[in-house]
This record gives structure tokens, sequence and C-alpha cells, in this order.
């Protein structure tokens, strides 16, 4: 069986090796993407604030993904879908839309539009991300955080 709950304290390793092992696996274990990111081992603490969720997926007792909405733009009231990963042995199974359908639920409720920063040789997230209405950006927004990242997506809510 698998369900999505809020991460708590002690997903937070599960998910930061998630999040480095897939990118990994896509060779984009490199500086200007979330695998360097100062909170990626504290996901729970990063996401306690009213701003911002994160979510997990267990299936049988076990994390195998997870995803996060929170602040890009605060002034103009654009969110941000963060750290979308499911795990290897997982994938294929429509897991991601499960989890893209509570994030853009939650979304809807705190912001006006919803960015993406991500790679086109990741083929079937930005395929995903089209099917749920995201459209291709030029470049990045102002304020980028992940400046090796090529593929820029934004979706009015």
């Amino acid at each position: 069986m698998v369900h999505i709950r809020a991460i708590e304290e002690k997903d937070n390793d599960t998910i930061g090796r998630i999040v480095q092992e897939s990118l990994e696996e896509a060779g984009l274990a490199v500086l200007g993407t979330a695998y360097f990111d100062p909170h990626l081992f504290s996901l729970s603490q990063y996401y306690c604030q009213p701003d911002r969720q994160y979510w997990v997926m267990e299936k049988d007792g076990e994390v195998i993904g997870g995803i996060g909405v929170g602040p890009f733009n605060v002034k103009e009231k654009i969110g941000e879908i963060q750290k979308l990963y499911v795990t290897q042995n997982e994938r294929g199974q429509g897991l991601a839309h499960r989890l893209m359908r509570q994030a853009l639920n939650y979304a809807e409720k705190h912001y006006s539009r919803l960015y993406i920063e991500t790679f086109a040789s990741l083929s079937a997230a930005n395929a995903l991300y089209r099917t749920y209405g995201f459209e291709k950006l030029d470049a990045p927004l102002e304020g980028t955080e992940h400046s090796a990242c090529d593929t820029w997506l934004i979706r009015e809510l």
C-alpha cells in the first residue's frame, strides 16, 4: 500500500539520500543542483514553516519518494515545486503523478504561480510537468538558487 504524508524528522536522511542517489543516477550530482542544498538532510525543519510543505511517499512502511512546495518569490506569490524524487525501482508506476497532485492542491491555496527548475535531460520529469500545464520559460526567474539547471517552467494557479 502506498500513501503520502507530511515529512517527519525521521525521514530527513532517507529523503536526502533519495535526492542525491537520483541526481547521481542522472549524472547531475553537481554544484548548482539540489544535491548540494544546505537543508537537504534537514528538510523536516525547513518545511515546518507555514508557507511551505514537504510530503513523503511510503510503500509498505518504507519512504520511496517525496515532493515539496515552497516560496520562490513571496512578493509576487510565486511558489516552487521542490525536490520531486522517487526511488529508481519505483519509477514508471504513476507515483510522481500522485505526488504532483498533492503539491498542486497545496500550492493553489498559497500561491498564484508555481515554478520549476530542472534539466532538459530529465525527459520523464519534463513530460510530467507538461501534463500538469507547466510551460517552458526561456530563462530562469530572478533569484534562482539552482544555477546548473537548464530548463525552467511555470504554471498559473
